[in-house]
């Protein structure tokens, strides 16, 4: 009972740093908080007699339990890969407000992380997420870092810079080039509307990739004609489209670009990373920031 008592203490008592690692390596209040819990069902098991760190064991509890979510998440979207949404018989007009994570959560977020970054994160193995967010926004030794992904020290150290090149990449796209990228998009999903198939090749990139889809040729083949239910929006404060179905948001769709060009184009349809998303309609009549976290129009 004294040892409960002692795990139940030390939990409570470093709950938000946990709760803290666990959203920035996820960017999801709703799994943060899954994974908390899950955290909590394996150290309230542990046995604690050789803790001698409880807030590094906790730590390494936690991550653990997130690399297992973030592996389960990438299966999830490779098993998805070759399979867009269809599109719903009749487009729908309106999105109605859906998000789960409370406005602290998404400021936090962005304040500690930024918005370039999150997205970037996406890109990273499992791995290298966890080596780069626990090395380099919580100061964790690799030491403590490579037996929770089973490398050595001098490996996860490696992934952490790997990691960090690409952070560094996608952060000197300036915000200045974010008007150039969001009027590429539109013009993508307005040349996909239309089933402008010349159009779409004028703004895709010969090598594009989409899914399993390879070269400007197929991906424009594929998207003529499919976008009517598109709608440009922001997601996370990046230019995206999003697909809709019944006032749902049920996909996501990214876009990388490269010397005015698409170079690739990823979908995302898991539920729960759509509903942790900032995702503001453009071109809409409405503009409501009342509900950070929500699906909403500008």
């Amino acid at each position: 009972m004294i040892e409960q008592d002692w795990v139940s203490e030390r939990f409570a008592e470093h709950q938000e740093r946990l709760r803290a690692v666990d959203y920035r390596m996820l960017g999801s209040s709703g799994e943060a908080e899954d994974a908390v819990q899950e955290a909590w069902a394996r150290v309230s098991r542990a046995d604690t007699s050789q803790v001698e760190n409880p807030a590094g064991w906790l730590t390494t509890v936690v991550a653990r339990v997130c690399l297992n979510l973030l592996e389960s998440r990438r299966a999830r979207r490779e098993d998805a890969a070759g399979a867009l949404p269809p599109e719903p018989a009749v487009p729908q007009p309106g999105i109605h407000p859906h998000g789960q994570a409370g406005p602290e959560d998404e400021a936090l977020l962005a304040d500690s992380l930024g918005v370039a970054l999150m997205v970037v994160l996406d890109t990273l193995t499992p791995a290298e997420r966890l080596a780069f967010v626990l090395h380099d926004v919580f100061a964790v030794s690799f030491a403590e870092i490579g037996p929770v992904i089973d490398r050595s020290p001098a490996a996860a150290r490696q992934l952490a810079s790997r990691a960090r090149r690409r952070v560094r990449g996608t952060a000197a796209v300036s915000g200045a080039a974010q008007p150039a990228r969001r009027d590429l998009i539109a013009a993508f999903l307005a040349a996909s509307r239309d089933g402008d198939f010349d159009a779409l090749l004028e703004l895709l990139d010969p090598d594009v990739v989409a899914s399993e889809l390879r070269g400007a040729d197929a991906v424009a083949s594929f998207f003529s004609g499919r976008a009517e239910a598109a709608r440009l929006a922001l997601v996370d404060g990046v230019p995206a489209a999003v697909w809709a179905h019944r006032n749902r948001p049920k996909a996501v769709f990214s876009f990388t670009v490269a010397d005015g060009k698409i170079t690739s184009i990823t979908v995302d349809t898991d539920p729960d990373r759509i509903r942790g998303h900032d995702i503001v309609l453009l071109g809409g009549a409405k503009d409501d920031r009342t509900n950070r976290g929500s699906l909403r129009e500008r």
